[in-house]
């Protein structure tokens, strides 16, 4: 769940209305309003009783006022963490990851906390699939983890970071060899019919979804980033990636949107418990991320 949600949720409540917590974010009332619904519909529950002229909370809404409070206290407290460590002179973090994410938002996550902390030096370590990174954290040879936060990670902490939106990446000479050219939405049902180049390690719920049984319609499993864009661009198959890597990374290639729309949330996953200052601050960084983050609703 994107924090703007839980940020927008909790001044509606303290400020007792839309209106006056629409001017207090200094966002537009039909703007916040639709955050609202939307985190509702995410949630599945109604979180205010709309029938009078103030909104008052639900039994629902009382009981996700609490966990919100306490979400935006722990993003204050990882913030204080930041501000405590930005002297570090010196460290290292180590960084777990595959390849679902060594672009976005490994990339910009890293950037940002390099910027932040010139000094301390990090280590990103490749692995296979979430797994992997499970792995990692419970032996002690990484401290965070960035990685799909649809699975489970059992005693462990997570935290999230965006939501991507996954495209179909394909190349102009593949789709002309489909008996039906592709159109933008493309159905995910029409996957399981399509050459596929793609990271089988990866395991989330959302890309099982879009493999034919037996993943028969996967032509090369390949953890690697780069050459499976190239791959994709000389026409051997298609593949499923963010869009943000679609547009910014991968040249003469076409994305299609999926219908229903295809959603990833992203996050950072670590052991509880105290932190090394350095990867202490690499948390905090993530999470900064993830407040600083442009509202979905905006484009809804």
């Amino acid at each position: 769940m994107d924090l703007h949600f839980v940020t927008y949720f909790v001044a509606v409540v303290d400020h007792g209305g839309i209106t006056k917590a629409a001017q207090a974010l200094y966002i537009s009332q039909p703007s916040l309003s639709q955050a609202i619904r939307t985190l509702e519909r995410r949630l599945g529950a109604t979180l205010f009783d709309r029938t009078g002229r103030r909104l008052v909370l639900t039994d629902a809404g009382r009981t996700f006022d609490l966990a919100a409070r306490r979400i935006l206290a722990d993003v204050e407290r990882a913030k204080a963490k930041v501000t405590a460590v930005r002297e570090l002179e010196f460290g290292r973090v180590d960084v777990v990851s595959y390849s679902a994410f060594s672009i976005d938002p490994m990339v910009e996550l890293v950037r940002r906390f390099r910027a932040n902390f010139p000094k301390i030096v990090v280590r990103v370590l490749d692995t296979y699939g979430p797994a992997g990174v499970d792995n990692a954290l419970r032996r002690g040879s990484a401290e965070v983890g960035v990685t799909d936060l649809s699975i489970g990670y059992e005693g462990l902490v997570t935290a999230p970071i965006a939501t991507q939106e996954l495209v179909l990446a394909t190349h102009a000479s593949l789709s002309g060899r489909l008996a039906t050219p592709l159109a933008d939405p493309v159905p995910r049902a029409l996957l399981h019919s399509l050459p596929l180049v793609v990271d089988l390690g990866d395991q989330s719920n959302q890309f099982r979804g879009l493999l034919s049984e037996g993943a028969e319609n996967v032509v090369v499993d390949c953890v690697h980033p780069v050459t499976t864009w190239e791959l994709v661009r000389r026409g051997i198959g298609a593949t499923v990636v963010p869009r943000r890597v679609a547009q910014q990374q991968m040249t003469d290639v076409c994305a299609f949107s999926f219908d229903p729309p295809l959603t990833r949330d992203v996050g950072i996953v670590y052991r509880s418990g105290e932190q090394s200052p350095a990867a202490a601050a690499f948390i905090a960084t993530a999470a900064e991320m993830a407040t600083s983050a442009v509202p979905s609703t905006e484009e809804e």
